[in-house]
């Protein structure tokens, strides 16, 4: 068990997603920056799935009930276990009573704690990501608080076992990928279903623009400003589905990206779409980044996944090694 001691606001258990639920109205939910968490797992050689608490407002506190093999990946942060400092993506073993504290990140937005055996709330249509919207999922379906009494599997500490040692984190290990200090983050993506409804003109402020993430962004949408994105004449459209990634354009003309708890079908016309390979750089982006938006070919696309795929396994098989030493 853990004991939550402070959690500002909108902090959250989330996995992978909760996959298969679109057709019924459920958004996927799940870790805005799915590499952190499954590093975090693969760290502590729980599977990449597992759930975890992913942080967004600081600081964060918690309380270890009993000694427990624990993580921290995602953004760049200050944290201490018992007075003494925990890297950023680094796994460590916690005694019983220990209090580990997380502090706002220098650089990136939500910081992931992951945990020995992962944490063991019940599984709601496949799942254990909060839902808030719904009401499910997680705790009782809501932000964590303090006060919270969040249990998590159990994993023997064997005698042989090693948790005091870390990696790389994915903006470095991964060749190609910005750094994450870069002042404006180029983010890939391909046309989508009504990008040609849109003059030259725009389409050519749409790739030119250095898009600014709004205040008003959150786990269901990033909404950017920086420029108009407008239609010569008004299109009516029927719903359709849509999926995180996807550039929507509203008729007053600033996109916004569908984020992890976006709706599962919309209306506004479809720009483009994020790669799967950025969406984890997408949600390490906070409110007031500037993003500019690179074209590239669904072949480019789904080669792009291979490096990521590549980071996590090699990631994987480090640990095990490390934890059998």
């Amino acid at each position: 068990m853990i004991e939550i001691l402070a959690s500002p606001a909108f902090n959250t258990i989330q996995d992978l997603g909760r996959h298969g639920a679109r057709r019924f109205g459920v958004s996927t939910s799940g870790a805005m920056d799915p590499v952190a968490l499954a590093a975090g797992n693969a760290l502590l050689g729980n599977d990449d799935g597992a759930a975890g608490i992913e942080i967004q407002t600081f600081p964060f506190r918690l309380r270890f009930a009993a000694g427990t093999a624990f993580a921290l990946t995602g953004a760049d942060q200050e944290s201490t276990l018992a007075g003494s400092t925990v890297r950023p993506w680094w796994c460590a073993w916690a005694n019983a009573g220990d209090i580990l504290t997380i502090a706002a990140p220098r650089r990136g937005a939500r910081v992931y704690a992951t945990f020995g055996g992962g944490i063991d709330v019940p599984r709601v249509l496949g799942s254990r990501s909060t839902h808030l919207r719904g009401g499910f999922g997680g705790l009782e379906g809501r932000t964590l608080q303090a006060g919270d009494v969040v249990p998590i599997g159990s994993v023997p500490r064997s005698t042989n076992g090693r948790f005091d040692f870390g990696v790389a984190p994915p903006d470095v290990a991964i060749a190609g990928v910005a750094p994450a200090d870069a002042r404006v983050l180029r983010i890939r993506v391909m046309r989508a279903g009504e990008y040609d409804l849109f003059s030259e003109a725009m389409q050519a402020k749409f790739w030119s623009t250095q898009w600014k993430i709004s205040a008003r962004s959150d786990r269901g949408g990033y909404r950017l400003t920086g420029g108009k994105l407008t239609l010569d004449a008004p299109v009516e459209m029927r719903s359709h589905g849509v999926v995180a990634g996807v550039v929507q354009v509203p008729p007053a003309g600033e996109p916004i990206i569908q984020m992890s708890d976006a709706n599962t079908a919309g209306g506004y016309p479809k720009m483009a779409a994020v790669i799967q390979a950025d969406l984890w750089r997408l949600g390490q982006a906070a409110p007031g980044s500037l993003i500019a938006f690179s074209e590239v070919s669904y072949e480019n696309a789904v080669a792009a996944m291979a490096p990521v795929n590549d980071y996590l396994a090699k990631l994987r098989a480090t640990a095990d090694l490390y934890r059998a030493l």
